[in-house]
């Protein structure tokens, strides 16, 4: 164990006297799971119509992420910029230009680096290779075995050193272990355990020198604290993945802005540009924090867009409005799709696609309908819906996929479901055609205490050995957020239309669409 670790640590040690050096200051500002959102989001995180943006009614954009940079960094003579991962996926600019409008609105705001989101996995090596080589700054992974992927091999990095202040400071990169089952980064690409990598990354960057040492992960608040306990050398975490909102003023935050763990500064800024996080640290001669002190600043309407910002996201999205602004609907009331509902309860949004894709496939025989809350990325407002806003629910270009299996995998199935639940995971099960309850005081494998299919109005539990018709979406079927009991499935078909466009026909069947929760999910004790 190095001095710095034992210092880190809390270890008291005798040491003879030295000189001393001034405090050094460092101002961290980032961003994480961005999603695309280049334009102004609403209140419900999706699509901000023009006029309630000049209203004063949206937030975030990257117009005000760069004027809210830009005044951050007038604030201090020294910072850095960096992301906690996820900025691919979410809106049409990410279906079309893929990462390069990213890219060109990250090198704008100078970034400094930024750790690999599941997201950024989910068109292969190949766009992110596209990505990195685009853009101005490291794109760090340490956890992970990447050596047998060309597209990566060269390029990637685990870490990172730049200097900054006279200073050098290392930084480490973190993405979901689990990665392999939430995106698509082929065989090639082996995730191995957080802690054991960071640990591995902060002996080099100390044998280097380096006694300042910042994580980007894009792995969820839980296990970032998890980290920090574990490698206590690391000073600071700027975090990702599971859009936590900390916070020492918001209502509902998740946690203190920074949570401290020993004297690590574990920051997150909830998601969609909606924060710019504002963290400013003091460090003592060994690089060790003796002050943590911030608050993410929230980007509303009170932030000035940079003009020439929003010129460009204008001109990159003219081959998108023909697309988004076809209206294809009308709600009666909004429609909660917020992923703290719907990754931990029945919520409107997930009632509505799994409705709407049973309804597609019914008269194939099949019964019951799972869409992963993952997969359902926005609330929708009530009025006209148009295309756009469908397409920020479901962004993914998913296919609707059927298939057959036993009762026995269908219990397996909502088990998976419900055994994250406390890392907000995505592979919570949103039903239709079914019904579950659930105990989160038992232990995950055995949390459903009872499983339910309609059969002619009723319901009747389910059957192990019978054979049940399922729909899902491709993601899912092929073992995606956990759902490997679906691999093998019989008679699947994984070609069926963009559950996009299966939701916006729903939709316009059902004019005006009212939401509702009717009680397909229930928690107990």
């Amino acid at each position: 164990m190095t001095l710095r670790t034992l210092l880190s640590a809390g270890s008291v040690l005798a040491m003879t006297a030295a000189p001393a050096f001034a405090d050094y200051s460092l101002t961290v500002l980032h961003t994480n799971d961005f999603h695309a959102r280049f334009e102004p989001i609403s209140k419900y995180d999706s699509g901000c119509s023009s006029e309630d943006n000049t209203a004063g009614e949206c937030f975030g954009g990257s117009a005000r992420l760069v004027t809210a940079v830009e005044e951050a960094k007038a604030r201090t003579n020294n910072y850095i910029l960096v992301d906690g991962g996820d900025q691919f996926q979410g809106t049409l600019f990410y279906t079309y230009y893929k990462g390069k409008a990213a890219a060109e609105m990250m090198n704008k705001m100078g970034y400094d680096a930024m750790t690999v989101g599941n997201h950024e996995f989910d068109d292969g090596p190949e766009v992110l290779r596209g990505f990195m080589d685009a853009v101005n700054f490291p794109v760090l992974m340490s956890n992970a075995d990447f050596s047998g992927e060309p597209l990566l091999a060269d390029k990637l990095a685990k870490s990172t050193i730049i200097e900054r202040g006279g200073e050098k400071l290392g930084l480490i990169g973190l993405t979901p272990q689990n990665t392999d089952e939430l995106a698509s980064p082929g065989k090639n690409v082996i995730f191995t355990d957080p802690a054991d990598a960071v640990a591995g990354e902060v002996q080099k960057l100390e044998e280097a020198g380096v006694n300042k040492i910042i994580v980007l992960s894009h792995s969820g608040y839980n296990v970032d604290q998890a980290v920090a306990a574990a490698v206590p050398a690391v000073d600071i975490i700027v975090g990702g993945h599971d859009n936590s909102l900390l916070s020492n003023t918001i209502e509902g935050a998740k946690g203190p802005y920074p949570t401290m763990v020993g004297t690590t500064a574990i920051v997150q800024a909830y998601a969609y540009g909606k924060f710019l996080g504002e963290l400013n640290v003091t460090f003592d001669d060994n690089g060790v924090i003796t002050e943590a002190v911030g608050e993410p600043i929230i980007m509303d309407g009170t932030v000035v867009e940079d003009e020439s910002t929003v010129a460009r996201v204008a001109e990159l999205a003219v081959p998108l409005d023909e697309i988004r602004n076809k209206v294809v609907a009308e709600t009666a009331a909004p429609v909660e799709g917020d992923r703290a509902v719907c990754r931990a309860m029945e919520c409107e949004m997930g009632n509505l696609v799994a409705d709407a894709m049973l309804e597609r496939v019914r008269d194939q025989g099949i019964q019951v309908a799972i869409a992963n809350s993952g997969g359902l990325r926005a609330s929708i407002d009530a009025g006209e819906v148009t295309m756009g806003e469908v397409l920020t629910v479901l962004p993914f270009q998913n296919t609707l996929s059927t298939f057959q299996v036993t009762g026995e995998q269908l219990l397996a199935a909502l088990e998976n479901s419900v055994s994250q639940v406390e890392d907000g995971a995505g592979r919570f099960a949103q039903v239709a055609g079914m019904k579950y309850t659930w105990s989160k005081s038992a232990e995950p494998g055995s949390r459903i205490t009872e499983a339910m299919v309609e059969v002619d109005g009723s319901y009747e539990p389910i059957d192990p050995e019978a054979t049940y018709g399922v729909v899902s979406n491709n993601f899912v079927r092929s073992g995606g957020d956990g759902y490997s009991m679906f691999v093998n499935a019989e008679n699947a078909y994984d070609f069926g239309p963009d559950v996009a466009d299966v939701l916006a026909e729903y939709l316009a069947a059902n004019l005006p669409y009212t939401p509702f929760v009717a009680g397909r999910i229930t928690e107990v004790e």
